[in-house]
């Protein structure tokens, strides 16, 4: 067919003739019947983009509803580029649902095309479009080289791109990288790691001030009033130049902690990985740091464990290390370095340890001094028989890596055989006072509670808030005193190995006062604290809380029986103690029995009654009735610490456990608490520089039930009156009861008034001996004059 002219403005094609009716007639071409849609162009876009629209015509259909697409060539691409989608008819449906894409130039139209004039129009068309985007867009055409360029790396490009699963390869094979994959992998990630590492070394800046070493503060101590109790001077620390220290102490510490010191760059890159994975993996605080990062965290960085300050300290290591020489970097190191005691540097442990200056230690005492390094709470031989083990064995080692490193010959190496036993550790802050012992007590809890390490809190700075009442420990001192000089007085000799323990707790675990001996500088140990001596009768109430809230058992695996103060026992001397299956045997195959004090009888006896009159024949049976292993949690959950609790024999409801008059106070105050216990404790607030220090303060915990306790209250009661009846008058809400022990090796009194439960306890102890208590040979007092009454009495006064 002839193609229909073209009148050059609108790109319109007149239509074919018609007939009468306005139907096409039937030999129309199909050039003639097209329609043309002309899109304008977009603002700020050339006039040759606009998008034109074609409709060729349909088989069976009116002609003028045959659709053709143009598109335009792109803006930034030759004109040849356009492309242009033809729709031709379907034979066996409607045309106007058949699909064909056409995208031109092609040398030819795809086969079965009906009709070949709209592809010749179309080629006119496209002549035009491209000689009008010439004339316009001639200067951004796309450079040939460009695309020859890309013709040439678009295979290397495709051969370096990754194909998952690669092709050619069959299983788990499919899923391996290619070495060439791997080798682009390695150098992309080795690139970008020494890129970042340049940035961050580059970035790093050695801090200008330093660390809190060098600003180390006292640690304050206050009353529960907030006034100061006491100040401790913990931190000791003296600088020393290098050549003042032995060079081969030095080479002790270098051999112990970074024997390549001199020759490495400031950082181990095998240290910092495996501190790096113990940290993010394991939580372990242990590093690998050389020396340079030791004194770079100890002088310019925290202690903290986090990966953050891992890496910080390594940029500032490196740095360090080529702006500062290796002596002065060891000197530094030496001189910061926390060795226990609370002491820092080499100087101060010297003195602390031995004694003397550090210019007149040895290798053999270096070689210790060094071994402090890694942990002194670890290492110092004076802490315990474990420590003094580890530290023989480090010592030995450190000595032994000096000769391989060639630092000490073998002859001087032979020399050294025996360890250097240091000076036995002092006390910084021994004034001779009674607050030696409570600072004692309130450190200990501090750094348990809060979470401080030992060398966190000598470096200072921390104000400790306590909870000791200073008008009650006043009291309890001043009693203590008078009864040890009266002793004195009576009898000397005996009184020469007499010990006090005392304590006073509020009902919510507040320690308020305590007695701890007579000079802290002379006796080291708390007496208050000490698990020394068995409780005897004083461990009565716990038998019978025991059988009052669990009930007792006659028969095996029966139902428990409940108990009641009412019940009734025997209570003759010497009655055998039976078990449901009979009489209870001993290893010796003699019958168990049970003693009350002076060997005297009561008969039926009522429990309440026998708590009263501290009758023991009747509890060593009420314990078994109940079970000994429902005592001993009874005890627990009261207060008793479960280390102090003896063997789940008979004897166990007769007092054979030894606790502390701190945990004796606190376990009787939770019978005054309606059964709620709550641990004892002596800090109520810690902070460091004004901010405040996060506390595991103890909560109450049930103990018992509220009658149960009320009920053992109620016998205290009736045991502090028929005791003590003038006193009972002016103090209704009095509770407590003396505790004897069968071999007459310690003597107590524990009760309560109001909400304080104090307890007092009297022993005696040979220190230089055997250290086995020995018999009170009347120490104690009388019935009429009880001491240890006394001075619960004086502690606790006014009564009321």
């Amino acid at each position: 067919m002839a193609e229909p002219e073209d009148d050059g403005r609108t790109g319109r094609r007149e239509a074919a003739p018609k007939d009468a009716a306005g139907r096409r007639t039937g030999n129309e071409t199909a050039a003639e019947e097209t329609t043309q849609l002309r899109i304008p162009p977009r603002t700020g876009l050339p006039a040759e983009e606009t998008t034109q629209f074609r409709i060729p015509p349909r088989a069976d259909g009116p002609a003028e509803e045959t659709t053709q697409f143009r598109i335009p060539p792109r803006a930034d691409g030759p004109a040849e580029e356009t492309t242009q989608f033809r729709i031709p008819p379907r034979a066996d449906g409607p045309a106007e649902e058949t699909t064909q894409l056409r995208i031109p130039p092609r040398a030819e139209v795809p086969d079965g095309t009906p009709d070949e004039e709209p592809a010749a129009a179309e080629e006119d068309t496209e002549q035009a479009d491209r000689g009008a985007s010439s004339r316009h867009r001639g200067s951004r055409r796309r450079p040939v080289q460009s695309s020859v360029l890309a013709g040439r790396l678009a295979p290397l490009a495709r051969r370096l791109k990754p194909q998952y699963p690669r092709p050619g390869r069959t299983g788990w094979r499919r899923w391996v990288p290619s070495w060439r994959q791997w080798l682009a992998a390695w150098g992309l990630a080795i690139g970008l790691s020494t890129s970042l590492l340049a940035i961050a070394y580059a970035a790093t800046d050695i801090p200008k001030n330093l660390n809190t070493y060098a600003t180390q503060q006292d640690n304050v101590y206050f009353w529960s009033d907030g006034t100061p109790m006491a100040r401790t001077g913990w931190v000791q620390r003296q600088a020393m130049p290098l050549k003042d220290i032995p060079e081969q102490v030095r080479w002790a510490v270098l051999a112990a902690e970074n024997e390549s010191f001199y020759s490495d760059p400031g950082i181990s890159l095998k240290g910092i990985s495996r501190a790096l994975v113990r940290t993010v993996g394991q939580g372990d605080t242990q590093g690998g740091s050389t020396i340079t990062q030791q004194y770079v965290k100890n002088v310019y960085l925290t202690q903290n464990q986090t990966v953050t300050r891992k890496f910080t300290e390594a940029m500032i290591s490196l740095k360090l290390d080529n702006r500062m020489s290796k002596d002065k970097i060891l000197e530094g190191y030496l001189n910061t370095s926390w060795f226990g005691r609370g002491t820092y540097g080499l100087q101060r442990a010297s003195q602390a340890y031995y004694g003397k200056d550090v210019s007149r230690l040895n290798a053999s005492e270096g070689a210790f001094l060094a071994s402090l390094l890694k942990g002194a709470g670890l290492y110092d031989p004076t802490l315990s028989q474990k420590n003094h083990d580890r530290a023989v064995e480090r010592w030995s080692w450190i000595l032994d890596r000096m000769v391989k490193i060639g630092q000490l010959s073998p002859a001087e190496r032979a020399n050294y055989t025996k360890f250097p036993e240091p000076l036995k550790q002092g006390r910084v802050y021994d004034t001779g006072k009674q607050s030696d012992y409570l600072v004692e007590l309130a450190t200990q809890y501090a750094k348990k509670a809060g979470h401080i390490s030992d060398k966190e809190f000598d470096l200072g700075g921390y104000q400790i808030y306590t909870t000791f009442d200073r008008k009650r420990e006043t009291a309890l001192t001043d009693a203590v005193t008078k009864a040890r000089d009266k002793a004195r007085k009576d009898d000397a000799d005996t009184a020469k190995t007499a010990h006090y323990g005392a304590a006073s707790v509020a009902t919510d675990g507040r320690i308020l006062a305590v007695y701890g001996g007579p000079d802290h500088r002379t006796q080291g140990y708390n007496e208050s604290n000490a698990t020394t001596v068995p409780a005897g009768s004083a461990f009565l109430p716990f038998v019978y809380a025991a059988g009052l809230q669990h009930g007792v058992h006659k028969t095996r695996d029966s139902t428990a029986t409940p108990v009641s103060p009412e019940s009734l026992y025997d209570a003759d001397d010497g009655v055998p103690v039976s078990t449901p299956e009979g009489p209870y045997w001993d290893r010796s195959g003699k019958k168990v029995a049970a003693h009350n004090d002076g060997n005297k009888s009561w008969g039926r006896i009522s429990l309440r009654k026998a708590l009263a009159e501290s009758v023991n024949v009747p509890f060593m049976q009420l314990g078994m009735d109940t079970g000994l292993d429902r005592v001993r949690q009874t005890a627990e959950a009261s207060g008793l610490l479960s280390s102090s609790l003896g063997p789940q024999v008979p004897a166990l409801s007769l007092g054979s456990s030894t606790p502390s008059a701190i945990r004796m106070a606190n376990s009787y105050a939770t019978f005054a608490a309606d059964g709620s216990h709550t641990e004892p404790y002596s800090v109520r607030r810690v902070t460091r520089n004004g901010s405040s220090v996060a506390l595991a303060t103890p909560r109450p915990r049930r103990a018992v039930r509220p009658e149960v306790a009320g009920q053992v209250t109620e016998a205290l009661t009736d045991a502090f009156r028929g005791a003590h009846p003038a006193a009972a008058q002016s103090a209704p809400q009095t509770a407590g009861k003396a505790g004897t022990t069968q071999d007459d090796k310690a003597a107590w009194y524990v009760g309560t008034n109001r909400s304080v439960s104090t307890a007092i306890v009297l022993y005696r102890l040979d220190l230089t001996k055997s250290l086995e208590p020995l018999p009170l040979k009347g120490i104690a007092g009388t019935p009429d004059d009880d001491v240890p009454y006394g001075i619960w009495a004086g502690a606790m006064s006014p009564l009321g």
